[in-house]
């Protein structure tokens, strides 16, 4: 039985003084691809900035176990360098350092080493070509006139580039046209081809989900798991809403 790459156990937390997720319990095993879906304001990206770590949210109970550690109280980069990475819905503007080097950047700084430069371009030229994106575009600072869909491609190059062992994919479609869309799922499926990479992907929408192969459901409402099952419930949602499943809890 394979060990989980994330559990979160009977996890609480808060912000303020209101609590604001409650008893929420996950486990995602490796190469799985688990979707998080639910109405807006259900407690979504605050779930996902408390597994990264966001400072912002305290921790009530219960715990954050990353590859059989806990990390409830690690540092967002240390979580990072442990094979964590976050691909967020508004990604800020780094004036002066290239998308290029910052992802050469973090590479060195999780592998502890220099990364041979030949080799990284060869790697990126490489992985900008199966998305079907200009050569140049690395080399533009990083977000800066990015519009939103450039953004969220830049977010899924990392994440090709990075490898990491758990990806979470905050509203990453959110704003797309339809073009960006396609490069973004494009990527999602290259990253799913690694059978050991697992996903977490935050969405109210279905449409991205279309081409994706998605192992598990979890319906958050009010800051509770209140349904999980397999991906027939993405068909279910778009048919009926999330209405049908409030009723029933």
């Amino acid at each position: 039985m394979n060990t989980a790459i994330l559990k979160t156990e009977n996890l609480k937390a808060q912000a303020g003084d209101r609590e604001i997720l409650h008893d929420i319990n996950l486990s995602i095993g490796p190469g799985e691809t688990h979707v998080i879906m639910g109405p807006n304001g259900a407690g979504k990206s605050t779930l996902v900035s408390l597994i990264m770590g966001d400072p912002a949210y305290a921790v009530n109970e219960g715990k954050v176990i990353f590859q059989g550690e806990d990390i409830t109280d690690l540092p967002v980069n240390e979580r990072a360098a442990k094979g964590l990475f976050m691909s967020f819905q508004n990604p800020i503007e780094v004036p002066g350092i290239s998308l290029f080097n910052f992802i050469r950047t973090a590479l060195e700084m999780r592998g502890g080493e220099k990364i041979k430069i030949w080799e990284y371009r060869k790697e990126v030229t490489r992985v900008l070509k199966e998305l079907r994106m200009d050569p140049e575009f690395a080399e533009r600072d990083l977000n800066v006139g990015f519009s939103g869909g450039e953004k969220k491609k830049a977010e899924v190059l990392q994440m090709l580039l990075l490898k990491p062992s758990l990806a979470i994919l905050d509203e990453t479609d959110s704003g797309l046209d339809v073009d960006a869309v396609h490069t973004v799922s494009q990527g999602i499926r290259t990253f799913q081809q690694d059978k050991d990479a697992s996903l977490l992907i935050i969405t109210h929408n279905a449409a991205i989900l279309s081409s994706l192969k998605v192992d598990a459901v979890h319906i958050l409402v009010d800051g509770k798991i209140i349904k999980e099952g397999g991906s027939e419930l993405i068909k279910q949602i778009e048919e009926e809403g999330f209405a049908a499943f409030t009723e029933e809890a």
